[in-house]
């Protein structure tokens, strides 16, 4: 059995490796938001392609909490945080998925027309989104409950700005069979980011149970 001190620096290297995963999908997003607006197909493709490695990086840390948790039986809070890093990984996961569902609807959406008041929106969802995301791996970081249980209520405001891009979208011109193609990919990209911030308070619930035991009284989305 490995000793407390090496047990501990394998602990603080699997918290960092969290980490880094949620920063790379983080960039992932903004930079499908980025290619969305750009038409940049070239963009996209890479970013579709690179997702494998994301996933890599998921089961990598998933195969070292489990050898964590196999090799040394950890008991309450060593406990609560492994168990979390398991399902917070996941949740990074899932929001690379939806960098990548941006990135393909990029390389869909040929020649499509892209409305600047659509993109407002959609750009202020990417932020609003990204800030949650930043914020809770803080809180993840520091095991700081009182700052993920802060982010939870922030997904309202994501949710509002999707009900503006719906309700834009209505607005847009219809009758044609490609028109009505571009207004489900714009309706496409806007569930993406508002999915991606829901993924944000499922990591926030996750890190309010690690750091105190407690199961927040908020319904996590699958």
């Amino acid at each position: 059995m490995i000793t407390r001190e090496h047990y501990d620096h394998d602990l603080r290297r699997l918290v960092s490796d969290v980490l880094s995963l949620g920063e790379v999908v983080g960039s992932a997003v903004q930079e499908s938001v980025r290619q969305f607006r750009r038409e940049d197909r070239a963009g996209a493709a890479r970013l579709v392609a690179g997702d494998a490695r994301i996933n890599a990086h998921r089961l990598r840390v998933e195969s070292e909490a489990v050898t964590l948790i196999a090799t040394q039986q950890p008991v309450a809070r060593d406990m609560r945080l492994l168990a979390a890093i398991l399902d917070i990984a996941g949740e990074l996961e899932r929001v690379g998925d939806y960098a990548k569902g941006i990135a393909k609807i990029t390389l869909a959406a040929d020649g499509m027309a892209r409305p600047p008041e659509i993109l407002a929106l959609m750009d202020a969802m990417c932020a609003r989104s990204i800030e949650m995301l930043d914020d809770v791996l803080d809180a993840f970081a520091d095991g700081d409950a009182r700052l993920a249980r802060s982010i939870i209520p922030r997904d309202d405001a994501v949710d509002a700005l999707y009900k503006q891009v719906f309700a834009a979208v209505l607005k847009l011109p219809s009758g044609d069979p490609q028109a009505i193609e571009h207004a489900n990919y714009v309706l496409c990209v806007a569930h993406n980011l508002e999915r991606t911030a829901d993924r944000c308070t499922n990591v926030a619930e996750r890190v309010i149970f690690a750091a105190t035991g407690e199961r927040p009284a908020f319904e996590a989305v699958s």
